[in-house]
């Protein structure tokens, strides 16, 4: 078996991985991390155009490939899907420094940076459902996605506070996030099927089927069937 060895962008990340518990994702940790790679402070500049902002992103990136790459690993049979799930959302955070994670975290949170801490846990719904075999065409792409990114976000907020054995109290909160959402899917598939509620209450389910996932490429986000 060989070993792949790391590109400059790797190296430079594994590098500023050591400074950010303490300098956080920022010029600061971009400059030490070429430092330590004897690396020329224009070629990280390039690797990293917006330093500790495409440092973190590039974080949270490899953290989604680890878990796709765990995930096809497991034999997933015998898992019910809910169950499916939860384990991919558990190998996503299990892989993860906590510390890298609370400070990217912060770093998204910033107003100018939103729309990129957005992109990236869409991204990671999606590697999620991706990975899991998803092959819904119609609104349902964009409802899973955007129910499970709910789901990640609280579950990632609350494993940052957790100080309980091997993180027992968020995977406990993990399952009853996924409970809720089974519930919701119970209740629209009642009312798709009733013959009283489904003309008014099911309207919205019915735009929703309409709309089709994005296209590769696609101007914009969907399209309407």
């Amino acid at each position: 078996m060989t070993t792949q060895t790391p590109n400059a962008a790797d190296r430079l990340l594994d590098a500023a991985l050591m400074h950010v518990a303490f300098d956080g994702w920022s010029e600061a940790t971009l400059k030490a991390a070429a430092g330590d790679c004897d690396m020329d402070p224009a070629l990280a500049r390039a690797l990293y155009p917006r330093g500790g902002l495409d440092l973190a992103l590039a974080y949270h990136r490899r953290g989604d490939a680890a878990m796709k790459a765990a995930l096809a690993e497991r034999d997933l049979s015998a898992l019910k899907f809910r169950e499916r799930i939860a384990l991919a959302v558990r190998l996503r955070l299990e892989q993860a420094d906590r510390e890298a994670v609370r400070r990217g975290a912060t770093l998204l949170a910033l107003p100018q940076n939103a729309p990129e801490g957005a992109r990236a846990l869409w991204e990671t719904a999606d590697a999620i459902w991706t990975t899991l075999g998803d092959t819904s065409e119609d609104g349902n792409w964009y409802s899973k996605r955007a129910i499970l990114s709910a789901v990640y976000s609280s579950t990632v907020l609350f494993w940052l506070g957790d100080e309980s054995t091997g993180y027992e109290d968020t995977w406990a909160f993990l399952d009853r996030r996924i409970e809720n959402v089974m519930q919701f899917e119970q209740t629209k598939a009642r009312i798709k099927a009733s013959p009283v509620l489904n003309p008014v209450l099911g309207l919205p389910f019915r735009l929703l089927e309409s709309i089709r996932k994005p296209g590769a490429p696609a101007p914009m986000p969907g399209r309407w069937g």
